[in-house]
């Protein structure tokens, strides 16, 4: 009995360090979201080999117990990589803003996350999914009289992006080939300095290899954006997928030390980071922290403080 309760663990945890490892070989887009949940899946492993070892004394256990601390020590320093310097407190932030996955049919919760958009201070505001903000629309034009999205632009309100200053040239473009007009891009002049906004939305990493294609685009249009630069959105991957480490490491992006867990709602803290705030230099992030309600949506929403170099 011992033995075959050891062969199950043993067998299971094999499975699981299997499918995390193959991230090495291949970025194959029906395991992406394996990828984004490789320190999860490798801790998960990690007690499965102890509760082997506990069952009986055996090489194989202690083997599977050391590949996965590798695969787990590995998972925080790719997250590590892309940290940018901590910004002193006392330093002023030169905007803000609040990037949201609303989910499309929350329309139950619409009022509210309008109320607490144009309460939130930010500066700008991002929010994909955005139907359920139709009918508010009015009332946040009145904080925010500059908008791209939701008829401006496009027909669709699958993007909606408002802001409290001019949007400088803005425009709506495709990522990749599966859904339209997901990404827009403006420029907005904070006191003299032009920062260049994308808001993105991702489709989600397997369905074929439409993510890895939606990123590829970014790649392309990135470089056509000289300086300061922010790039937030819903990518449905985390930091640790490969195709999001290949446009990090490609466009020198940077994020917070920590990036707050969105997805799934019932994980809490516990989840993973598959909405982002990214930026590239001379503007750095201050910081960015997660709105705790996530108002009926099946994702957290996103604040963050950005600061720019002398």
């Amino acid at each position: 009995m011992r033995d075959t309760i050891f062969c199950v663990f043993s067998v299971l945890t094999t499975l699981v360090l299997a499918i995390v490892s193959l991230r090495y070989v291949s970025n194959f887009y029906l395991l992406s979201l394996f990828y984004s949940f490789q320190i999860h899946l490798a801790v998960a492993a990690a007690a499965g080999s102890i509760a082997a070892l506990l069952v009986k004394r055996h090489w194989y256990a202690l083997l599977t117990l050391a590949v996965s601390a590798v695969l787990a020590v590995h998972g925080v320093v790719m997250t590590r990589e892309f940290v940018e310097p901590a910004i002193a407190e006392s330093r002023p932030a030169l905007f803000k803003l609040m990037s949201f996955n609303i989910e499309n049919d929350n329309f139950a919760n619409g009022a509210a996350i309008a109320d607490m958009a144009i309460a939130s201070g930010a500066d700008v505001v991002s929010i994909l999914e955005a139907e359920p903000l139709l009918s508010a629309l009015p009332r946040l034009l009145k904080a925010y009289p500059y908008y791209v999205g939701c008829g401006v632009g496009m027909q669709e309100c699958d993007t909606l992006v408002l802001s409290k200053r001019p949007l400088i040239e803005p425009r709506i473009r495709n990522l990749g080939l599966l859904w339209r007009n997901r990404l827009t891009i403006s420029t907005i002049d904070f006191d003299g300095t032009k920062v260049n906004f994308l808001a993105a939305h991702l489709t989600k990493p397997y369905y074929d290899e439409f993510h890895g294609l939606e990123i590829e685009d970014l790649a392309e249009i990135i470089p056509s954006l000289p300086g300061p630069l922010v790039l937030a959105g819903d990518f449905n991957t985390s930091i640790l997928a490969p195709d999001v480490q290949y446009l990090m490491r490609s466009q020198g992006l940077g994020t917070v030390s920590l990036e707050p867990a969105t997805w799934p709602i019932a994980a809490g803290a516990f989840g993973i980071p598959i909405d982002h705030v990214f930026s590239r230099a001379p503007l750095r992030l201050k910081s960015v922290r997660r709105i705790e309600d996530s108002f009926g949506s099946n994702h957290f929403g996103l604040m963050a403080e950005f600061a720019i170099d002398p």
